[in-house]
């Protein structure tokens, strides 16, 4: 049975059960991937003093694991259209697994860093492939019912990434200090591996393109040029050579883009599609998922140092300080999408621009007043209104961006989306060796190092707060109302297989 005539099988059995077993597997796999961020960053202190990690190498257990997925998401997306999305999902999620089981036995910071950038180049692989597998086994009438349920998962994902960290942290079970963090997904991988090679059927997009090396090779190059000065800069002294890097970098992705230009036009199969770039509304939403990145880059790791090195709360206080922040971005994401952006459009993403950077202001101003001896209840106002902003941003943001993006180039530009979100990320957490570390003088007394974390929490939250402004500004050249949401801009059409989902 060919991979066209299995989508339309299972399009044709709206009845057979089997493919929501493969959503339920495809969603967990998403839930870990969303768990395994937010898990590590809570558990950060504690692997520092563990483990002996230098401040370079902390950033590298979250910015190489953020940089490896970024640079692997359209790959990993393109090599599922090739040779199977069922095949490279059980590919990505034993190597996850398998990656899970190195971080967690690591005897090392340098084997730990290795790991999470193995594990983070798995989840490229993975991740991808869930999008696909969902258009590939529902048809286009329950996909909206589908994707509701993705919406719960992320918010499921958001609470219970911090809290899970937390308990693991606090409990210390078997005296293995942080190890759980990571060795509690190799259970859940090993079953979803067993229960997706029996219930997600395989298959391929009718007209795969060719992978684009070289296009991949730029990519990473390029990336590690300009991360890798901004994560190891500060503690080298700034040395000519990562300048130099940084300029590099900025060369590679402009023959980056020459050689995707040329092999457009050539094959047909560049790795990043330009064309896309001439839609206004997709440019600016590019800029906004990449700049959106930075500043949650920056804020979830200088967050986790405050509260836990600055005020020296125990992880699981931290954990459970998070949670309004969490529950919030989670209401207000399902109440954009259902509600609001049907309504009022692009102000709904305008407001939660300027809702989220009110709540940094607000976390500001009670960082400075209270200093060491703010209480959790006090961070919980500015929390809700930054998890109300962020929840009316993220969302609704990939349908406006995709709304005005041709039909055929729609699952390259989702995968684009991800990934730049995903390079911004990777990039605000370079730029916590400036934002933060940068304010903080090297041999401080013991009595010295929490005002000194403290007075650094407060310097990046004026970034994140500047950041956000940048991005009510990007945000105007986004349509006043994403297509769909618009009455009668759009006809059914026939269902059809995806030319290219990541």
């Amino acid at each position: 049975m060919t991979s066209t005539e299995q989508t339309l099988s299972t399009h044709g059995a709206p009845g057979d059960r089997r493919r929501w077993f493969a959503l339920a597997i495809v969603m967990t796999a998403a839930f870990m991937d969303l768990v395994d961020v937010t898990i590590v960053n809570i558990a950060i202190p504690s692997i520092q003093r563990d483990a002996g990690a230098s401040v370079s190498q902390i950033q590298w257990i979250t910015a190489g694991y953020a940089l490896a997925f970024a640079a692997g998401l359209i790959t990993g997306g393109r090599l599922g259209d090739i040779h199977g999305r069922r095949r490279l999902f059980l590919l990505g999620i034993g190597g996850f697994t398998l990656a899970s089981a190195l971080c967690g036995f690591a005897v090392n910071p340098e084997m730990l860093v290795a790991s999470r950038v193995l594990q983070g180049g798995m989840a490229a692989m993975m991740v991808p492939q869930v999008l696909s597998i969902v258009h590939a086994t529902f048809p286009a009438h329950e996909r909206g019912k589908v994707f509701g349920l993705f919406g719960a998962v992320v918010g499921l994902g958001a609470v219970s990434g911090p809290l899970l960290g937390a308990l693991l942290t606090e409990w210390n079970l078997f005296g293995l200090q942080w190890r759980p963090i990571f060795l509690i997904n190799l259970p859940v991988g090993v079953l979803a591996w067993l229960l997706g090679r029996r219930f997600i059927t395989e298959s391929k997009a009718p007209k795969a393109m060719k992978l684009d090396l070289v296009g991949v090779a730029l990519v990473s190059l390029g990336l590690l040029m300009l991360l890798y000065p901004l994560t190891r800069g500060r503690e080298l002294g700034w040395p000519l050579w990562g300048y130099v890097s940084m300029a590099g970098a900025l060369g590679v992705f402009a023959a980056l883009v020459a050689f995707e230009r040329r092999k457009a036009a050539r094959d047909g199969s560049p790795l990043v599609e330009l064309s896309l770039f001439k839609v206004k509304s997709f440019a600016a939403g590019i800029a906004v998922q990449t700049v959106f990145g930075v500043a949650l880059g920056i804020f979830f790791l200088v967050w986790t140092l405050y509260m836990q090195i600055g005020l020296g709360w125990r992880p699981l206080r931290a954990g459970l300080t998070g949670v309004p922040f969490s529950l919030a971005v989670s209401t207000a994401a399902g109440l954009s999408v259902q509600k609001l952006v049907p309504r009022f459009g692009r102000k709904v993403l305008q407001a939660g621009a300027l809702i989220l950077g009110a709540g940094v202001l607000v976390y500001l101003w009670e960082a400075h007043r209270y200093g060491q001896s703010i209480a959790s209840w006090q961070m919980a106002l500015p929390l809700v209104v930054m998890g109300v902003g962020m929840g009316l941003i993220v969302a609704p943001l990939t349908d406006a961006v995709l709304s005005e993006v041709p039909r055929e180039h729609a699952g390259s530009a989702s995968g684009l989306i991800n990934t730049v979100q995903q390079m911004g990320n990777a990039l605000g957490l370079g730029l916590v060796s400036v934002v933060f570390y940068g304010q903080i003088r090297d041999g401080l007394a013991q009595a010295q190092i929490g005002p000194a974390f403290v007075h650094a929490f407060q310097h990046a939250l004026w970034w994140v707060a500047g950041i956000m402004g940048a991005i009510f500004l990007l945000m105007s050249a986004l349509p006043k109302r994403p297509a769909q949401h618009v009455e009668g801009a759009e006809a059914p059409v026939q269902e059809r297989e995806p030319e290219l989902v990541h």
